[in-house]
């Protein structure tokens, strides 16, 4: 019986070893992800900001459009 027993916390042991090793590698996959996520959101920000502000410049640059008055 102690063999058993013995066998069957061997196994419930290596479960949750394998278990336990299983949650940490997505844990760490998950973590990478939003890294890599919040590091493209941050670029796309910055380049977004970049845009903007180029086409401001280039707003304010341009010459008025002549008006056509109806005479």
């Amino acid at each position: 019986m102690t063999e058993n027993s013995k066998k069957s916390r061997d196994q419930a042991e290596s479960f949750f070893s394998k278990t336990q090793t299983q949650s940490m590698a997505l844990n760490r996959i998950i973590s990478e992800h939003d890294a890599v996520s919040q590091a493209r959101e941050e670029k796309t920000a910055r380049l977004r900001e970049l845009r903007l502000e180029k086409e401001a410049e280039e707003l304010a640059a341009a010459p008025a459009p002549k008006r056509k008055g109806k005479r």
